[in-house]
């Protein structure tokens, strides 16, 4: 069995990879993929407690979880189309409000 460790240190490379992309990528498509790169990274630490403790409590949170982020990628793609058929960019700094 793979120890508990290693998924943990797995989970907070692509936290830590997420979270440099949301800080520092100017494209909003980037910013969105990275936000769901630290989403799942709380995911493997949910299912890695999950199996570490023998409860499926931690996977039930984790098909919340991926619910939760599967609707805020629609919400998220269609305010970037609308802001792109609007603005004609789809960098954050030119979105920096929401008057059109």
């Amino acid at each position: 069995m793979i120890p508990l460790e290693y998924f943990l240190a797995f989970a907070a490379v692509l936290f830590v990879i997420g979270a440099y992309g949301v800080l520092t990528k100017p494209n909003t498509l980037i910013v969105l993929m990275c936000t769901e790169l630290m989403l799942n990274a709380a995911n493997i630490n949910f299912v890695a407690f999950s199996a570490f403790s023998g409860d499926a409590i931690g996977q039930v949170m984790v098909v919340m979880t991926i619910s939760v982020a599967a609707a805020e990628v629609a919400v998220g793609i269609a305010i970037l189309l609308n802001a792109y058929k609007v603005r004609k960019s789809t960098n954050t700094d030119d979105l920096v409000s929401m008057r059109w």
